[in-house]
């Protein structure tokens, strides 16, 4: 069994999630001994597709006719396109419609959580679809702490000791939150906020424009950086801040609560697994946010980072490789 891992506008896309989910299938599948490649031209028995940019489809196609065996990886669903870029919300009809046209042409769909497979199960002209929930998986082995991380991070971004620290994971698009969370530093000048990731803000709504922008003696943009930067960062921040509106899955929030870094996180279903107040705590709004993030630090709040723990570790990339290699399996049995 060969499978060819097709990504369409890796060197673009790697700096997301996205990217982060097509390195962790590489490694799912060399963990359980499954011979993959990146190269087009090679030979191969399933193609898996991680992408549905119009190269992507003619790819599918191609491969279709050739009669190989096709997984379709639905890492986006018009619930998530939607409030994201300029534009976003007046074509997400017509990026659904192509959504659908990608994702069909694959003998079976893999979506990263139940959630995002309810969403494609409800899509019409793939109800009749296998598709699968499998996580795109997180490395446990490298979301391991260690006490030198708190002080390396503290350090790089010129916090001391006594700083409160809240960070937060995302894109520049108004899905990931990132309005609130500038508007919280507004409200919160005590605390020290920080934001990771980056994306053109030529791209940008103008809200977001306007957030970036926002220059406060208590807030930080620190662009895309490495992971193990982020990894330094949850160990040495004081509370993790995820406020996104939707998620295909949603990973910052597992290698949060893998480092047993505090967090809040916003109240929507794709984190229904986690339980408000018995695994994690959760807001509806700038305002709730608001309340939970002084509440946390006046002590109020007992920790609930050992139950986080036990549910995100669950998604282990190891899991994963087997997960993937069963549904080879089936789609090369029918």
């Amino acid at each position: 069994m060969k499978v060819l891992l097709y990504t369409e506008g890796l060197k673009t896309i790697g700096v997301s999630g996205l990217g982060k989910a097509i390195e962790h299938q590489k490694k799912a599948l060399s963990d359980v001994g499954i011979s993959y490649t990146i190269n087009v031209t090679d030979d191969y028995d399933i193609l898996h597709i991680n992408t549905w940019f119009f190269k992507s489809y003619f790819v599918a196609k191609k491969a279709k006719k050739r009669g190989k065996k096709i997984v379709y990886h639905a890492h986006s669903t018009e619930e998530d396109y939607r409030n994201g870029f300029i534009l976003a919300n007046q074509t997400s009809k017509l990026i659904k419609w192509w959504l659908i046209k990608c994702y069909s042409l694959g003998d079976v769909i893999v979506t990263p959580t139940e959630y995002s497979k309810k969403l494609l199960e409800n899509y019409k002209g793939l109800e009749n679809k296998k598709i699968y929930a499998i996580s795109n998986g997180i490395e446990l082995d490298f979301f391991k702490d260690d006490p030198s991380y708190r002080e390396t991070f503290r350090k790089r971004y010129n916090y001391e000791e006594e700083d409160k620290v809240i960070i937060s994971i995302g894109l520049y698009i108004r899905r990931k939150g990132i309005v609130d969370f500038v508007e919280l530093a507004k409200r919160l000048p005590e605390y020290q906020f920080i934001w990771f990731g980056e994306s053109p803000l030529m791209a940008a709504t103008e809200d977001v424009r306007r957030a970036v922008n926002t220059k406060l003696p208590n807030l930080k943009f620190a662009g895309h950086v490495d992971q193990t930067f982020i990894r330094e960062a949850l160990s040495g921040c004081d509370l993790y801040l995820y406020p996104t509106f939707e998620e295909t899955e949603g990973i910052p929030i597992i290698e949060a609560t893998i480092m047993k870094c505090p967090a809040i996180i916003r109240d929507i279903p794709i984190f229904d697994e986690f339980e408000d107040k018995k695994s994690i705590y959760k807001a509806k709004d700038v305002d709730e946010f608001e309340l939970l993030i002084r509440s946390f630090f006046k002590g109020d709040l007992p920790s609930l980072v050992e139950e986080a723990y036990l549910l995100a570790k669950k998604r282990d990339i190891k899991e994963v490789g087997k997960q993937l290699k069963e549904v080879y399996k089936k789609v090369l049995e029918d």
